[in-house]
């Protein structure tokens, strides 16, 4: 970000909802519209200069929620001048495809940022083909060279649900300097880089999961709580404790067609000092941050 926009982005305070118990709304929509902003005039500056940057969505799936996530996607690539190519090689794509399709794309300095869209056909699973992402392309970290990068604190893009948990938290300005965080998910897409983006902020980390003995002992110690197992209504008031600020990364399909958090807002509300809605919290964010990944990759590749 440059000239007036960061300015402008530095001196606007977040602007907070509230709900009506007095739990603060740690909303991301807005916060998303300032960074797709930013992505477009950096995206804009891209194209002036000869390389307009491009996206690749490479998926192989016949999943309707995923099939609404890549449109959703290539929808806001598309308004911040981002090319996005959607490569479909269909449910019962081979894994020798798919690779293929992917080291095809690594090679291609018209395409900057590559994401493999899950789920996967059965018997695949992201690890098994991220590796055919170029670390440099790959936006969303799933290569697991990546990974090993950002804990070794080298240049890497993070999993860009993990970087918006941080990035949310900054955004509304959460104190994570010294301070408990207990992340609930151990996946490599979210709670592993999560836990040492944190670290790397001077926070202290426990990560639970699913063999965690006691979870409520430990989350209900934590200045800050991150929900993120795909478990709806997980996480409760027990877990809380009064003045906490909890993150609820999970998005759980409703019988209704609506989308369910990791916490139960309305139990958690009664402790939380604050709580992202879902949806409208971490997801939004975590879309403007592929985008600001993609144009920060075209940027590097002009260097």
């Amino acid at each position: 970000m440059t000239g007036a926009a960061a300015k402008t982005a530095r001196a606007d305070a977040p602007t907070l909802s509230v709900r009506g118990n007095g739990t603060r709304e740690l909303s991301g929509r807005e916060f998303a519209a300032q960074l797709r902003l930013e992505v477009g005039a950096r995206a804009t500056e891209l194209t002036a200069a000869g390389t307009p940057p491009r996206l690749a969505v490479v998926v192989a799936t016949a999943d309707d929620s995923s099939a609404w996530y890549v449109r959703s996607i290539k929808r806001a690539a598309e308004q911040a001048g981002i090319a996005c190519d959607i490569r479909d090689l269909g449910a019962d794509a081979t894994p020798g495809a798919i690779r293929a399709e992917l080291t095809a794309l690594g090679a291609d300095p018209a395409v900057h940022g590559i994401i493999l869209q899950t789920p996967l056909p059965d018997g695949l699973a992201l690890q098994d083909l991220a590796d055919a992402i170029p670390p440099a392309k790959d936006i969303d970290g799933a290569n697991p060279l990546s990974l090993g990068r950002l804990v070794t604190g080298l240049p890497a893009y993070a999993p860009a649900t993990a970087a918006a948990v941080v990035a949310l938290l900054e955004h509304h300005k959460v104190e994570l300097n010294g301070r408990y965080v207990a992340v609930i998910g151990r996946s490599s897409v979210v709670g592993k880089p999560l836990a040492h983006l944190l670290l790397d902020r001077n926070a202290t980390v426990t990560v639970c999961h699913s063999r965690t003995r006691d979870l409520a002992a430990l989350t209900s110690a934590a200045d800050v709580v991150v929900a993120a197992v795909g478990r709806a209504g997980l996480v409760r008031a027990e877990h809380v404790r009064d003045g906490a600020v909890v993150i609820d990364v999970g998005t759980n399909p409703t019988a209704d067609g609506g989308l369910a958090g990791d916490a139960d807002a309305a139990s958690v509300a009664t402790r939380a000092s604050a709580l992202t809605p879902v949806p409208g919290g971490v997801g939004p964010v975590t879309t403007a941050l592929l985008l600001r990944h993609t144009v920060q990759a075209a940027e590097r590749a002009r260097e």
